[in-house]
């Protein structure tokens, strides 16, 4: 799927400092490939033909994931496998996609589920922006080793390489709802401390 668009999409002033020269390209890709994602997930919900939400979420997140790799394919630039799953990595910017709601919800509301794997705790880590002003949030109740690990870059991605959220809310009957993307970093909590955020257009979902 290539990642042109008709629409012609500006870049900020972020975007650039983050992306170069393929700002303006991933800016108008991101929702295409979301849309993409979506009709591809919503199918085979309805071929599954449960009612319960879980196959389409499932197809989603490995689609999602599937199709920002394949733009950064197109682009020329690279992927990298983390513990079974492939990032986009665009001039050293890992996405990282997320639909943190199934309905339509303010993006100060996400959250990382309790049962979110080490590994996504690691990436916000080691590659999530530091926390402003130099705070130290040391997780309570956390050994200083197992808090050292999660800081410890993956070896896959580059301890150059940093993390970009591409955070979205979709459900099956109504597709992709919002689209945003920039730098958080996660709290001990599970909630997320926006250093810079930009909504996204959302894309049509593609005919056929």
């Amino acid at each position: 799927m290539s990642v042109s668009s008709d629409e012609p999409v500006t870049a900020s002033d972020w975007a650039i400092e983050k992306f170069g020269r393929h700002a303006g390209a991933l800016a108008a890709a991101v929702p295409m490939q979301l849309a993409n994602a979506h009709a591809k997930a919503h199918a085979a919900h309805l071929a599954v033909g449960l009612k319960k939400r879980s196959p389409y979420g499932v197809a989603l997140a490995g689609l999602v994931r599937e199709y920002l790799a394949e733009t950064a394919r197109e682009l020329g630039e690279s992927v990298r496998d983390v513990r079974g799953y492939e990032y986009a990595v665009i001039n050293d910017q890992a996405l990282f996609p997320f639909r943190y709601a199934d309905k339509p919800r303010p993006l100060d509301r996400a959250r990382l589920p309790s049962n979110a794997s080490p590994t996504r705790h690691r990436l916000f880590r080691a590659h999530g922006p530091q926390p402003p002003e130099g705070l130290f949030d040391l997780d309570d109740g956390l050994a200083t080793e197992e808090y050292l690990g999660l800081h410890e870059a993956f070896e896959e991605l580059g301890a150059s390489t940093k993390l970009v959220c591409v955070f979205f809310t979709a459900d099956a009957e109504n597709g992709i709802h919002a689209i945003h993307w920039g730098e958080a970093h996660l709290e001990p909590d599970r909630t997320f401390r926006w250093l810079h955020k930009e909504q996204l257009r959302v894309a049509p979902v593609p005919l056929g």
